[in-house]
């Protein structure tokens, strides 16, 4: 059973095989297993996309960065209309709080991706952020793509 998230409802292709139950991956042109997190993945980038105006061609999925020169993978890497990266997004699943550690780890891949904006969601709640010289700003609410790539 999936669990509700706080997002607009969407339809997705699923199926199971041996592996589980799997969505359709838009991005990556493929099933992907449907982990918790995967589902908060899917239902977030597709809340992006059709609710705030994200170019589903600006968006990339898991690649590889090193970060204290170990591999990680960050969840989602957003770039602007120039094809700069711009936001870095962090997915954890449902049951997993959104905590200071998790702020940490976004900002680890942060000092290598040196993006302006970060955004952390375990599908219940949802925190986009703006980081510079200043310090950090909070928005009270996801903003759209066409308000960050001004």
């Amino acid at each position: 059973m999936l669990t509700a998230l706080n997002l607009p409802e969407y339809e997705f292709r699923m199926d199971s095989n041996e592996a589980g139950i799997t969505i359709w991956d838009d991005f990556r042109k493929k099933h992907i297993v449907c982990t918790p997190e995967e589902w908060v993945r899917q239902n977030f980038l597709r809340y992006l996309v059709e609710e705030k105006g994200f170019p589903k061609g600006l968006i990339a999925l898991e690649k590889l960065i090193k970060v204290n020169k170990k591999n990680k993978r960050f969840d989602a890497l957003v770039h602007d209309s120039a094809g700069e990266p711009m936001l870095l997004i962090e997915f954890k699943a449902p049951d997993v709080e959104i905590t200071e550690k998790t702020f940490h780890q976004i900002a680890a891949y942060n000092s290598q991706l040196q993006v302006k904006y970060l955004i952390m969601s375990n599908g219940i709640q949802h925190f986009a952020c703006q980081v510079d010289e200043n310090g950090i700003q909070f928005f009270e609410e996801i903003p759209e793509f066409a308000d960050l790539n001004a």
